[in-house]
């Protein structure tokens, strides 16, 4: 599953380097599947959703950091656990019970993004 960012956040931003994904942003910025990934151009992704991966996307928060569910592997084909929750001083980093995957789904999400 994916992890989300409560509304307990209090905006340090320890998060979002931490993402090997780079699915992690502050509130209010657009975000792109090509962030931070290997995907470029027109692309389907896992879910069978047709995308262009350089197009900018609405932010999901406008107030906290946020993360990209499409993008988070949970860390999964990197870490041992997933290093938002790891380094977040208050705890707010937590598992998206909406966005539930296995850890097969997860890492072929990552291989996905990560093609080299």
């Amino acid at each position: 599953m994916a992890i989300i960012i409560t509304d307990e956040c209090i905006n340090c931003g320890a998060c979002e380097p931490e993402c090997p994904n780079t699915a992690i942003y502050e509130g209010a910025d657009d975000w792109k599947f090509s962030d931070g990934t290997d995907l470029t151009g027109d692309v389907i992704l896992p879910n069978g959703n047709a995308i262009n991966s350089d197009e900018e996307q609405e932010p999901i928060s406008d107030e906290i950091y946020y993360i990209v569910a499409d993008k988070c592997t949970e860390c999964v084909g990197f870490h041992e656990e997933p290093q938002c929750a790891a380094v977040c001083p208050v705890d707010c980093c937590v598992p998206d019970e909406d966005n539930v995957e296995t850890e097969d789904e997860l890492l072929g999400k990552q291989k996905f993004m990560h093609q080299d």
